[in-house]
């Protein structure tokens, strides 16, 4: 052990406190991956079953790239209206894309689901309810 380390108190070397939210942001993060794979294989059942015009190919790639964008934007405070409208335009693709719309209503209550987990663990940390924020009692080592 060095010099430094020895003169350091013992509570400065104890592990930084777990941070909830960042195991958020890797879920978002791969949920929306997942939703670009589904809104992407969702073209290919299209494609078996109709025809598809290349303005719903353009379509469908763009939403399936706002997705894979998501994943860089987790951390903003706006991902919240990203993720409301990348999936107020795959409801609106019911009309002429019943399919994609159905992943979109798939998806959207997956998303609601995750964001009211979310505001759940916030008021929990602001509580000081969660099990990461409780004081470990030395005698249950």
């Amino acid at each position: 052990m060095s010099e430094q380390q020895a003169e350091q108190p013992a509570e400065q070397l104890a592990t930084p406190p777990v941070d909830p939210m960042k195991g958020f942001r890797g879920v978002m993060s791969a949920m929306f991956v997942i939703e670009a794979i589904v809104v992407l294989l969702a073209l290919l059942v299209v494609d078996k079953d109709d025809s598809i015009t290349a303005a719903q190919g353009w379509f469908t790639g763009a939403v399936a790239l706002a997705l894979v964008l998501g994943c860089g934007l987790v951390k903003r405070g706006w991902i919240t209206w990203w993720v409301a409208a990348v999936h107020v335009a795959l409801l609106a693709s019911f009309v002429f894309l019943p399919s994609l719309g159905a992943v979109g209503v798939v998806f959207a209550c997956a998303w609601g689901w995750m964001f009211w987990a979310r505001e759940d663990v916030r008021k929990r940390m602001a509580e000081g309810r969660l099990s990461s924020q409780r004081e470990q009692d030395p005698s249950s080592d």
